[in-house]
C-alpha cells in the first residue's frame, strides 16, 4: 500500500506531460508517462534518468484542477498496487528531478482530501 500513494504522486507528475489545459487527466496517460520511472522507483540508488524527469517536470504545469490531482491520486493508488516501488525512493523523486508537485507523498494519502 505504500508503493501505490507513493506511485501515485510520480504519476500525477507524469501525467500532465500528455494532458493539454484544460483536459481531463486519464489513468492511461498517467502510466504512459510515468512509465520511463518505474525501475528506478524499484532499485532506487543513483540518479532517474532524464526521461524519467522530464516527465516528472511536465507533469507540474499540466495538472489544472482539483478533479485533476484527485482522479490521477486514485488511479496511481490504484495502479501502483501491481509494482514493487519503494516508498523512500519514490518520496524524493520529483526532488532529484528539479520539480515540486505541491503535495505530501504518503502512503496513506486521502484522495478526495486533495486540493
Amino acid at each position: 500500500m505504500k508503493g501505490v500513494a507513493v506511485v501515485f504522486v510520480v504519476v500525477l507528475a507524469a501525467v500532465s506531460l500528455a494532458a493539454s489545459p484544460g483536459e481531463a487527466v486519464s489513468c492511461g496517460e498517467l502510466q504512459s508517462s510515468l512509465s520511463p520511472c518505474l525501475s528506478y522507483l524499484q532499485a532506487g540508488g543513483g540518479e532517474p534518468s532524464e526521461s524519467c524527469c522530464g516527465g516528472v517536470r511536465s507533469v507540474t504545469g499540466s495538472i489544472q484542477s482539483t478533479q485533476d490531482r484527485q482522479t490521477a491520486c486514485n488511479c496511481l493508488k490504484s495502479v501502483a498496487s501491481s509494482y514493487n516501488v519503494r516508498t523512500d525512493v519514490a518520496a524524493n523523486l520529483p526532488g532529484k528531478c528539479g520539480a515540486s508537485i505541491g503535495m505530501t507523498i504518503s502512503p496513506n494519502v486521502d484522495c478526495s482530501q486533495i486540493s
